[in-house]
């Protein structure tokens, strides 16, 4: 298992030096996670980026792609895996935005604390829709994750009223394993 004594210091330095209490942490309950080291590229974002995931991630990530084109529904990759210090730096930037610990926490997961540091995260888009919006639940692509997400072991990690405190996010979908 990654989460090892060194990583949860790690942790712990990291939310320090970013100055969030280890009790905004605590609160939420939400599990450690560990970066992937098996990456696979699935292709470009929307913003013209490579983005990888973890190899069986990718895989059903593909099938579920072509089998939403099948019928019509046009999926894209926002943004997948994200390493520790990917996410440190846009935790980074969020107080020069004038967001406090509380709005930070609420939107964005912390280092360490990120599904997409293990590489089964993805945030999807589809065109017409503005990416990482809670306008993308209005589009068809979303009607059709909703339906066949779990088919390919993907599902909505932060509906609404989600127990970790986050924010709804209609995008964030995370690949476990394919319900048959």
């Amino acid at each position: 298992m990654c989460v090892t004594s060194a990583y949860e210091e790690r942790v712990l330095r990291t939310l320090s030096e970013l100055g969030i209490p280890p009790s905004f942490v605590t609160q939420r309950s939400q599990p450690l996670h560990c970066e992937c080291e098996d990456l696979v590229p699935i292709g470009l974002d929307v913003f013209g980026r490579e983005q990888r995931l973890e190899r069986r991630a990718a895989t059903h990530w593909q099938s579920m792609l072509a089998a939403a084109e099948s019928e019509g529904i046009v999926l894209a990759a926002v943004s997948g895996f994200r390493s520790f210090d990917y996410r440190r730096r846009i935790i980074e930037r969020k107080p020069a935005a004038g967001l406090t610990v509380e709005q930070i926490i609420c939107a964005s997961a912390l280092p360490g604390f990120s599904e997409h540091h293990p590489g089964r995260a993805i945030d999807i888009g589809t065109p017409g829709s503005p990416p990482l919006t809670e306008e993308f639940e209005l589009t068809p692509a979303f009607g059709w994750l909703t339906a066949r997400g779990q088919e390919f072991g993907f599902r909505m990690t932060y509906p609404r009223g989600n127990a970790f405190g986050v924010i709804y996010e209609p995008w964030h979908w995370v690949f476990n394993e394919p319900i048959a």
